[in-house]
């Protein structure tokens, strides 16, 4: 369990409030808008209206004493800019902060962001990856060219198992687990066969996975 601020209570931040919740952590959420404190209340530990800008403010919360602040405030950047510096200059241990574009990142992790997301951009990828194939139907980027796909078993597969096919000498990715229905099963006897329907969680580069499954589906 652990211990967080959520700084703006937007659609995001109200999403992640809940989220980090149900996650057994200890949430507290403060914006400016009692509107939105009132609305989050309910669903987290602890709720405050206040101004993330203004640096007692942030003291009396103790903002060094929590785990993780995430400055989710994503229509005022230079309200953002201010609460990362000042949760930094705090002591806040971990500072994640939401950005619009390369240009607000670079900024936010100039003046201490220890974190960056884009949820627009990251948004954007999953929804155009997974609905530009009907073989995809997940994924997750890990950062530095990597990530996890979750994709249908090319028909090529089928009836074969993991030895015959030899997939991590041969595409240089790696099966993490295998789908059927909506069993996981994250130990994959080796010898066992592909069937018709079964999906595999694949690990490795993109641009691999992506070349990888191009060509076996053909």
């Amino acid at each position: 369990m652990k211990s967080v601020l959520i700084a703006g209570l937007g659609t995001f931040g109200k999403y992640a409030a809940r989220k980090m919740m149900e996650l057994d952590n200890e949430v507290m959420a403060v914006d400016i808008d009692e509107n939105d404190v009132n609305e989050i209340l309910p669903y987290v530990t602890g709720a405050m209206i206040g101004d993330s800008t203004n640096e007692e403010f942030l003291r009396s919360l103790g903002a060094n004493n929590y785990d993780v602040c995430l400055v989710a405030i994503g229509e005022n950047f230079e309200a953002s800019l201010e609460t990362t510096a000042l949760l930094k200059d705090l002591g806040a241990p971990t500072v994640i902060s939401l950005a619009n574009s390369d240009a607000q990142a670079k900024l936010l992790k100039k003046i201490g962001a220890d974190e960056v997301v884009y949820p627009d951009r990251q948004l954007a990828e999953w929804t155009a990856i997974t609905y530009s194939s009907t073989n995809i139907f997940d994924y997750i980027k890990l950062g530095n060219d990597y990530a996890i796909y979750e994709l249908a078993v090319p028909e090529k597969w089928v009836g074969k198992n993991l030895i015959e096919l030899d997939v991590r000498q041969k595409y240089h990715v790696s099966i993490l687990a295998l789908k059927s229905g909506d069993s996981l099963n994250m130990t994959i006897d080796p010898s066992r066969p592909f069937k018709p329907g079964n999906r595999v969680l694949v690990l490795g580069k993109e641009k691999e996975i992506r070349t990888t499954f191009k060509s076996v589906m053909k």
